[in-house]
């Protein structure tokens, strides 16, 4: 199996299609390579087309007209992005920049449309994944309006490590190449606020700091201390 087809199985979102959907991705998908702090595509801009990173991270964000950059969410490996993938014609709702270097599969957005009505069984996998990431956003949203400020970090940080691939119910330990700074962008906090959460988890043994990294020792420990924290 070449690389290429390796990248494109592993990313959940092509779960359903056959194998020759996938030989039909394969011979439309392109090898993309970036340096950290690269942008793949920015927001506004109307390239429609699905992302699968096979190396590396990438983080999504929106940019203000001072130039202020909020980060939204990171993605590591065999993870998808694209916003427009799905709506054709209408502009990046956000940017993609490569976190750390990177090396991306892009498969054009027409091709992947051709894909879903060539192999209707694919629909149902594809659908299910989307509705789960518009469910997690709609949990953020609450969190945000109706959770104290260690929980609202803990459970952020649990959510990195599910849209990843890891469980919030799996012991083994998950890192993110991700600083205080990241985390207070992403959330709107200090990282002085931010640092008074990571700390106090870390005195706890659910997380292990590093430069330029975070560790979430035992995600299921962090969800089980998160849930007996007050609202």
């Amino acid at each position: 199996m070449s690389d290429l087809k390796t990248v494109l199985k592993a990313c959940p979102l092509l779960g359903g299609l056959p194998e020759a959907g996938f030989r039909d991705a394969e011979a439309q998908a392109r090898w993309r390579v970036f340096q950290a702090g690269e942008s793949i595509y920015a927001k506004g801009s109307m390239q429609s087309s699905l992302c699968v990173i096979a190396e590396g991270t990438v983080r999504i964000s929106s940019v203000n007209a001072e130039g202020r950059e909020a980060t939204l969410i990171i993605f590591g490996p065999s993870a998808w992005f694209g916003d427009t993938v799905f709506s054709p014609g209408t502009p990046r709702v956000y940017g993609a920049t490569a976190h750390e270097a990177a090396r991306v599969v892009e498969l054009p957005g027409e091709g992947f449309r051709r894909l879903l009505a060539r192999y209707p069984q694919a629909y149902p996998v594809a659908l299910d994944l989307v509705s789960r990431r518009l469910w997690s956003a709609m949990s953020i949203i609450a969190d945000d309006a109706l959770r104290g400020i260690d929980a609202r970090i803990g459970r952020r940080l649990l959510f990195l490590a599910q849209i990843q691939g890891h469980a919030e119910h799996q012991s083994e330990p998950v890192t993110f190449r991700l600083t205080r700074e990241h985390i207070g962008n992403m959330m709107g906090m200090t990282r002085q606020g931010v640092h008074r959460v990571i700390k106090n988890f870390e005195r706890e043994g659910l997380l292990q700091l590093a430069y330029g990294r975070i560790t979430i020792t035992d995600p299921s420990a962090l969800q089980a201390y998160l849930t007996e924290l007050p609202d």
